[in-house]
């Protein structure tokens, strides 16, 4: 058992999760608005979809790889309603200090919510797989995909630890009227990208089979 491939891992999942994106907007603003703890759970549920992914892609999983990358576009157009919907919300949405308990869920519900948002992105574990393909890093034993997968999980954790730290140091600096500012740039981004998913979605369900 190579001791490295857990090193290979990490960097791997470090630098997928740097990939700006909806996601990372999301976990931005969650942190500006509820806090560097709260915005951690989310950048944990996205680092559990990534491991995810990658384990799926270590272990070599084929036929479960094929049905996620087969329902790619149902999966899309789940995924881009959903960011619809985080967008209006976003818009929508009162500065922290007006905000109530009620607002926020709980922190379980922030991890799970954005793992299932990740997940909705099954061409991830194609970024994956091609990767570990690349670095020679398949056909290993069954303890080097572990490796592998636990190293993608912890340096993608490492990047949304690095990120709510920062950010969370600059939430107290941002006062309600940014913050309102920073609420609907950002939801209307959201709703732009859950646009274009839906817009690929539908196109790809009305283009003629071949």
């Amino acid at each position: 058992m190579d001791p490295l491939f857990f090193l290979r891992g990490l960097a791997i999942g470090f630098a997928i999760a740097v990939g700006v994106g909806p996601i990372t907007l999301l976990t931005i603003r969650r942190t500006l608005e509820h806090g560097r703890v709260y915005g951690l759970a989310s950048g944990i549920g996205v680092a559990f979809a990534d491991g995810t992914y990658g384990g799926i892609a270590a272990f070599g999983l084929a036929a479960l790889a094929s049905v996620l990358v087969g329902a790619r576009v149902v999966l899309g157009l789940i995924g881009g309603a959903f960011l619809l919907y985080l967008g209006w919300r976003t818009m929508t949405s009162r500065p922290r200090e007006a905000a109530t308990a009620a607002d926020r869920p709980g922190l379980v519900a922030a991890a799970v919510s954005i793992y299932g948002l990740t997940m909705t992105n099954p061409m991830t574990i194609l970024s994956f797989g091609a990767i570990f393909a690349g670095l020679g890093l398949v056909g290993g034993s069954g303890a080097e995909a572990a490796l592998l997968t636990v190293g993608v999980f912890l340096g993608s954790a490492a990047w949304w630890v690095l990120l709510t730290t920062l950010v969370g140091a600059l939430r107290e600096r941002i006062t309600p009227r940014v913050m309102l500012w920073v609420n609907r740039v950002s939801g209307a981004v959201l709703a732009g990208f859950g646009t274009v998913a839906l817009a690929v979605g539908v196109g790809a369900l009305l283009a003629p089979s071949s």
